[in-house]
């Protein structure tokens, strides 16, 4: 049972610093779809489809630099992660994008998503980012956590993506953005 009095500790991951916790990103990922995040993965997913996911995916952005990565221990344990996709197009520099909010299972409703969500936007401001996007899947949990986090809700797209349990369910995705 998580120690509830533990303090959260929140950190930006380097290149370097995300290549060593692989691992523990693939296994938050991998937990994360299973408990039904609409993330863009559907089953079946392995442990080997999260971690491909973060090695060639994540950190080539990370090295990169134009995507940002977030991340949230609590109990000794990585319990969630957020990216900021910071490389947008040229006429894009005030922008960010918000991808893949990911709380592990075990440590949802202890207000983690909030805190990532507030370290996020201040790594958009410290870059100069004045805008933020983002899509959920329409009706998911996370959609009234960014409407109360100030997300402004521009309008719903039916029948986006598949449902990562449902292989015969479309499900809609709510466009959202922030001014910061």
């Amino acid at each position: 049972m998580p120690d509830h009095l533990a303090p959260l500790r929140l950190a930006t991951l380097s290149a370097a610093e995300t290549e060593t916790l692989l691992p523990e990103l693939a296994e938050l990922l991998h937990a994360s779809v299973h408990a039904g995040a609409s993330v863009s993965f559907v089953l079946p997913y392995s442990p080997e489809d999260a971690l491909a996911f973060w090695r060639d995916k994540v950190l080539p952005g990370v090295a990169g630099g134009g995507l940002l990565l977030a991340v949230a221990w609590q109990d000794g344990r990585l319990a969630g992660a957020v990216q900021l996709d910071c490389d947008t197009p040229p006429n894009q520099p005030h922008r960010a994008e918000v991808r893949k909010l990911l709380v592990h299972p075990d440590f949802r409703r202890q207000g983690i998503a909030r805190a990532l969500m507030a370290k996020v936007e201040a790594l958009a401001v410290a870059a100069g980012r004045s805008l933020i996007t983002l899509d959920t899947r329409t009706g998911d949990r996370a959609e009234p956590l960014y409407a109360s986090l100030g997300y402004v809700t521009v309008g719903v797209i039916p029948g986006f993506s598949r449902d990562s349990h449902d292989a015969h369910r479309l499900d809609g995705t709510t466009i959202m953005y922030k001014q910061l």
